[in-house]
């Protein structure tokens, strides 16, 4: 479902519910207002179209009904809060609807029973509507609002008082017929003492709140000197700068900054900012809120740094923390702030054009302030290197916006390149800045600009011409007017722009916008205009009579308008209700002279005690005051009675002026109608005396044309038949071309396609000769495979008989240990025997190759037995070591014996039998080292 037909339904729920308070159309209209909120509408339902005002029409009704039930008062509630979180859609709820006098009767309603949600919601919704508004005092209910604020503000209920807080701010601020009903109540006294027991509260929005109605109340009274004195003034400023810096909402960040700008009106407490020991750390940190924040929180700084800028003390000391570079921070815990604040600036002020308006016009208008203060200053380098970059951006500004935008992109294009404009003229003030601006300027471009503005500047007086229309031709103008005086400033500096500009000025369209600022009630648009007329007067084809007439009709415009408003006093004190009319009293009426008397009497004090000497003076005094401030109260009231009844007087006016200028422009359309009637009069005698003589031409080419018209005939058939052959042709061709591109988009396929089946086949080429080589390595692999099937049946087999065989070695191995405990005891004797070797040496040998096969045999078993027995094997390699070692010792005595003397020199030869040293015992030595060897050899190579 679309956005129409939801308010279509919604429509017809509403008057369902009118009908019928049941509880079931109560039910349907609550779906239908919460199906309508999803579809984030603010815009439709406030474009003043006339399905979405009867919607908003009858649900504002529907909540102002005391029968209405909570809940879908609640919900109706929602959806306003919706529509009041929009800037454009708030103003049109203000203008259009009475939606403030609703939500005040809605409160009314319920003010017995604060604590309902439905009260706490209404008061949200009244300080989100309510926000930078000012409220007319002939508001519906506005009076039992102001007395319920009062009354709950005394009362300890935290969400309630925060509440009514923030309403009462929002109503009292720059709104003086607000202020005085306040002031008039019985109970002020308490409400000021509430309002002081607030500013110690633990929350710093509830402080705010307080802090905002006490200035707005008690700033040029006793009690707000008191308050925002010398001594208490610079906690104001430091609470105030910390919220701004270090809030975590953006409702109390603006309260704040709207505080410190009302503030900031009174002169004193400007000189004691002035005075503010840490401004420049303030500052410093406030700047640094231009990175990164949102638009809201971009524009409220921009505000509060504008409203600071105003303070002429303070002008220098802003100029200097935007623009020039911040000093690095010794501190290491120090907070710092942005490299260059002066960039967030550019970036604020160069927004897109669909983006927050608000931000850039306060970002212009601050760097003009900077850029005027930086002129002539010490600052002016840091200027100019900011300028470089300022300049092509605030060009971008000023090029033409998308015609499809309508006049609302229109309007907002035309107050940003007038502020922009403002700035370069500013700039051109200082002779560097107006050769840096020159030198980024072009001729085309403004051009540009004046003829997409000059094309939307109407004469108020034109039949096409409507407020909307009026007020956007206005500014137009004065944007136009602005540009002028740009070129006037450059056209001696920038080529072609001297010609541009004069040719301008000749062109007649420009009548409106002069005529319009020179009639203005601005002096700066005025000056601008005359300053623009100055050097178009001089030139030859300037319209100066017309320019004369414009003036005249705009001020007879004028005049008539404040003849209409000076009337509008008389109607508008019969129009006013009987149960709120009053009359005030003028200075020589006899209730003004009557109040003089008791005042004066008041002063003197001895008439009035006389008469009275049981009321004491203070509060007769006081009644008095409350009298006079309800008067004043009363007069407000009047003034904006009376400025209501003017602006639509005035437009009234406007229609008269209107019709009267279109009629005089009648008139003269009427006057020169009937000169070209008399002209064609003695036009057309000459005519019928020429018209005898073209008679006969005319039956002549009468027939000529007849003829004519039959060979045109007969042309328009070939023609035809030329254009269907044509056109058959085209199709052809077209067809031609189509399938010629298809062909060789075929044709690179074909190619493509060959290319690949190739491919393909050397591909299955190679696969199968691959598989045809895999077969035949299956095949050779399947053979092995039996292969080794009959060599393991063979190593089973195999196995089985090294079992036996193994089984044997165990046997062996046993016999060996006898063995070798034999040879252990027979090498013990042969130590023993060591003396009796030389004897011996003869039978040694053979002794030594009896034994040898024994040896070899013995080795043997022992490798077979250590496969099976380690521990067997470890045992026998102990015991042939020693037997190793016995037999090395031995054999090396023998040696020594039979060795020549030759190797042994020191051997003496004495000692040595005669018989060991025959050639046959040598040999025999020799042969026994030899079997000693080997043995060594085995037990090495086995042991290894």
């Amino acid at each position: 479902m679309d956005v129409t037909a939801c308010l279509k339904t919604l429509l017809l729920a509403v008057r369902q519910y009118k009908s019928n308070k049941g509880t079931l159309n109560s039910s349907q209209l609550q779906k239908q207002i919460e199906e309508l909120s999803t579809f984030k509408c603010s815009r439709v339902l406030c474009s003043g179209q006339v399905l979405p005002s009867e919607c908003l029409s009858g649900l504002l009704e529907v909540a102002g009904d005391p029968n209405t039930s909570h809940i879908l008062t609640g919900t109706i509630l929602s959806l306003l809060a919706q529509l009041a979180s929009d800037d454009e859609s708030r103003e049109a709820l203000h203008s259009r609807y009475s939606v403030v006098g609703v939500l005040a009767a809605v409160i009314h309603g319920n003010r017995g029973s604060a604590e309902e949600p439905v009260v706490l919601q209404c008061l949200q919704v009244l300080q989100r509507l309510t926000y930078n508004v000012r409220i007319l005092p002939y508001v519906s209910h506005i009076d039992e609002l102001l007395n319920f604020l009062t009354l709950n503000i005394q009362l300890k209920n935290d969400d309630i008082s925060k509440a009514c807080l923030g309403l009462m701010a929002n109503l009292c601020r720059h709104n003086q017929s607000v202020q005085a009903q306040v002031k008039c109540q019985s109970n002020v006294k308490a409400f000021y003492r509430a309002l002081i027991n607030f500013l110690s509260h633990s929350c710093l929005t509830v402080v705010i709140f307080a802090l905002s109605i006490l200035s707005s109340l008690t700033l040029s009274e006793e009690v707000g000197q008191k308050l925002f004195n010398a001594k208490n003034i610079h906690q104001t400023f430091q609470l105030i700068f910390n919220i701004t810096v270090n809030g975590d909402g953006t409702l109390t960040r603006n309260y704040a900054v709207d505080l410190l700008v009302d503030l900031l009106e009174n002169p004193k407490i400007a000189d004691y900012l002035t005075k503010y020991k840490h401004l420049p750390v303030c500052l410093s940190e406030v700047v640094g809120l231009l990175y990164g924040k949102d638009p809201d929180t971009a524009a409220k700084v921009l505000e509060l740094l504008m409203s600071l800028c105003s303070v002429p003390a303070l002008r220098g000391l802003i100029c200097e923390t935007v623009l020039r570079p911040p000093a690095p921070r010794l501190q290491p815990g120090a907070r710092c702030r942005a490299p260059e604040p002066c960039l967030a600036l550019l970036r604020w002020a160069t927004g897109p054009l669909q983006g927050p308006e608000v931000c850039s016009l306060l970002a212009l208008s601050l760097l003009a302030e900077l850029f005027e203060e930086a002129i002539d200053s010490p600052l002016s380098v840091s200027a100019c290197s900011f300028a470089e970059l300022l300049l092509p951006e605030l060009w971008v500004l000023l090029q033409p916006p998308d015609p499809s935008g309508g006049e609302s992109l229109l309007k907002r294009h035309c107050v940003r390149a007038g502020r922009a404009l403002d700035l370069l003229l500013l700039l051109c003030g200082d002779d560097v800045l107006k050769t840096l601006v020159s030198q980024h300027v072009c001729a085309d471009l403004c051009t540009a600009q004046v003829e997409l503005l000059l094309s939307h500047s109407q004469d108020r007086f034109s039949l096409t011409c409507s407020s909307s229309t009026s007020q956007l031709s206005q500014m137009c103008s004065e944007t136009v007017l602005k540009t002028l005086e740009l070129m006037s400033r450059l056209k001696d500096h920038v080529d072609d722009m001297e010609a541009v500009f004069y040719r301008i000025l000749q062109d007649q369209r420009m009548i409106t916008p002069l005529s319009l600022a020179l009639t203005s009630t601005h002096r700066e648009c005025v000056l601008v205009a005359l300053r623009v007329l100055f050097k178009a007067a001089p030139l030859p084809d300037f319209p100066t009579v017309i320019l004369g007439e414009s003036i005249a009709a705009e001020n007879a415009y004028q005049q008539q308008e404040a003849k209409l408003v000076a009337q509008g006093g008389g109607m508008l004190e019969t129009r006013v209700p009987a149960g709120k009319s009053f009359v005030l009293s003028s200075p020589n009426s006899p209730t003004h002279h009557n109040i003089d008397s008791l005042i004066e009497k008041l002063r003197n004090g001895m008439e009035f005690q006389e008469q009275i000497k049981d009321v004491h003076m203070s509060e007769i005094i006081d009644v008095y005051e409350q009298k006079l401030s309800a008067l004043a109260s009363k007069e407000g009231h009047l003034q904006d009675l009376l400025e209501a009844k003017t602006l639509a007087l005035s437009q009234a006016d406007r229609l008269i002026a209107q019709y009267r200028s279109q009629r005089a422009q009648a008139e003269a359309e009427a006057r020169k109608l009937a000169s070209l009637l008399k002209d064609t009069e003695q036009r057309k005698e000459e005519l019928q005396a020429e018209q005898g003589d073209l008679l006969v031409e005319m039956e002549r080419l009468k027939t000529d044309s007849q003829e004519l018209l039959r060979h045109n005939s007969r042309l328009q058939a070939v023609s035809d038949e030329h254009q269907g052959l044509k056109g058959n042709y085209n199709q052809l061709l077209c067809r031609y071309n189509k399938n010629e591109g298809m062909l060789k988009e075929l044709q690179a396929a074909q190619i493509t396609l060959t290319q690949q089946a190739e491919g393909l086949k050397r591909s299955i080429e190679t696969h199968r000769l691959q598989r045809e080589r895999l077969c035949a390595e299956v095949e050779q692999k399947e053979q092995r495979v039996t292969a080794l099937e009959a060599t393991v049946q063979e190593k089973h087999a195999i196995i089985a008989g090294l079992q036996l065989e193994v089984e044997r070695q165990v046997e062996q191995a046993t016999e060996m240990e006898e063995s070798v405990s034999i040879l252990r005891r027979e090498l013990s004797k042969t130590e023993q025997a060591r003396k009796e070797a030389i004897i011996k040496v003869g039978s040694v040998y053979p002794l030594c190759s009896k034994k040898q096969p024994h040896i070899q045999n013995l080795w043997h078993h022992l490798f077979s037995v250590s496969v099976f027995i380690p521990h067997v094997w470890d045992f026998l390699s102990k015991k042939l070591n020693r037997l190793h070692m016995a037999m090395l010792s031995w054999i090396s005595w023998i040696y020594l014996f039979v060795m020549p003397t030759s190797t042994h020199p020191t051997r003496n030869m004495t000692d040595v039998p005669a018989y060991a040293c025959e050639p046959s015992s040598r040999g025999m030595a020799d042969r026994c080292l030899g079997v000693v060897w080997s043995v060594e050899g085995w037990v090495v190579r086995w042991g290894g």
